[in-house]
């Protein structure tokens, strides 16, 4: 399962897959067209190429020869947005372009119109007839070239729009809101802690986890019975010879087995890769707004509109997540148990706003738009007593890093009382639950 979910991902995020399966079926298309005959007479026939074969030759020559500019041209503006996505905003903004399938499509018609005009070549013009040639064959090649038109002027249009801050900001929010609604529910706020005699089973490359499948570890702790908790969580860095998990039996005279099949075994259940990706990884989005927040308020750019508007988005993703369960996800099987650690809502809360107000602590506005983020989390979670006091929490090291860092205390003020109206809110709130 890890390897088919890292070929999925890779295949996605790889922006050279979907031209070279077009350019593949465009030559399987014009193998088949060249074996079509129209009848006289017929709409085939009307449509067919009526040249001769010199012209049709020169009609593909010229196709091949303009499409292959034109990749060149579409690939030289996609590196463009993508050197101006990675030193404007977040390097890590990266990987939402090449998975972007209006690019991938756009680059998968020109290389069907070059690998079909380019076969094309070698079957008009050749031969004991030159004027028999696939006819039809060829009024493909001129309807894929004005299909690569059409696909020029989109790709102007999708590229101007996609370099947006406001449509990258926008993407982010719907990929992160997708992995959220895709989270498992099977957490537990307080999971088995190990023991002092667990055993550590050390992990075998280096990279962050990028999934992690509790079940396919479960057959093989019962099978020994013993339980078994991951050290790292999905999205941290792990280090070969470390402890990547935590072995141990019900009694510290209930010895370990081997640890090579532990070993085998968390090698197809928890994912490693070179990068953190958005396949189980729920921080990855909010931590993309949080990279363009934090340069939108470094003093090389002094933006910090563009941070409010992260912070916006960052709080219709917070506000997902405060109407789910989160925490450690635990799996069982009689006395075995196997823990996958998990950020709960208040360390999501601690982390990521966190970075955002100790950067623009000093701008009032970016403090009210976090103060506004908290205040939609609690009225989402109104009825969870444990994620309010994390609210009540970051609200007032919001107010008491603005009072220390805003140098006019009239400029504070609206700070503090935003603050102030959060926590009678949440104490409204709390009265309610009780």
């Amino acid at each position: 399962m890890r390897r088919r979910e890292a070929a999925w991902e890779y295949v996605n995020a790889a922006l050279w897959v979907l031209p070279f399966v077009a350019g593949n079926a465009a030559l399987l298309a014009g193998f088949a067209l060249s074996r079509v005959v129209p009848a006289p007479g017929s709409f085939l026939a009307t449509v067919a190429f009526r040249g001769s074969s010199a012209d049709a030759r020169t009609l593909l020559i010229t196709i091949t020869g303009t499409v292959v500019t034109v990749i060149a041209l579409v690939l030289g503006l996609s590196i463009v947005a993508l050197q101006l996505s990675s030193t404007q905003f977040s390097p890590r903004l990266l990987r939402n372009f090449l998975r972007d399938r209006p690019n991938q499509i756009v680059l998968s018609v020109f290389m069907a119109t070059f690998a079909y005009s380019a076969a094309g070549l070698l079957t008009v013009g050749v031969g004991r007839d030159p004027e028999t040639f696939p006819r039809l064959a060829v009024t493909g090649a001129l309807a894929l070239l004005f299909a690569s038109i059409a696909s020029v002027a989109y790709f102007a249009d999708h590229l101007s729009h996609s370099i947006q801050v406001d449509a990258i900001m926008r993407r982010v929010e719907r990929d992160a809101l997708d992995l959220v609604s895709r989270l498992p529910r099977d957490v537990e706020l307080v999971p088995p802690q190990a023991p002092p005699w667990a055993v550590p089973v050390a992990a075998r490359s280096s990279g962050y986890v990028v999934t992690a499948h509790p079940e396919q570890l479960l057959p093989l702790a019962r099978e020994h019975g013993v339980s078994i908790a991951l050290v790292r969580r999905v999205g941290e860095h792990v280090v070969p010879g470390t402890p990547l998990a935590l072995v141990w039996g019900p009694t510290p005279d209930d010895a370990v087995p081997d640890r090579h099949p532990f070993e085998h075994a968390l090698d197809d259940a928890v994912g490693i890769g070179f990068e953190r990706t958005r396949q189980q990884d729920a921080a990855i989005g909010i931590r993309q707004l949080v990279d363009v927040a934090c340069k939108a308020l470094s003093p090389a750019v002094n933006d910090p509109y563009t941070a409010i508007q992260a912070v916006d988005h960052m709080a219709v993703i917070f506000a997902a997540m405060a109407a789910r369960p989160l925490g450690p996800r635990v799996a069982r099987a009689g006395d075995s148990v196997v823990v996958v650690p998990s950020r709960r809502f208040g360390e999501y809360l601690a982390t990521m706003c966190g970075l955002v107000r100790r950067y623009g602590a000093a701008e009032p506005t970016v403090s009210l738009a976090l103060l506004r983020l908290l205040d939609t989390c609690a009225t989402v979670a109104r009825t969870d007593w444990t994620r309010l006091h994390d609210i009540a929490d970051q609200a007032r090291l919001i107010a008491d890093d603005a009072e220390r860092a805003v140098h006019q205390p009239a400029d504070a003020e609206p700070v503090r009382l935003a603050e102030q109206a959060l926590l009678r809110r949440i104490e409204t709130y709390r009265a309610m639950a009780e």
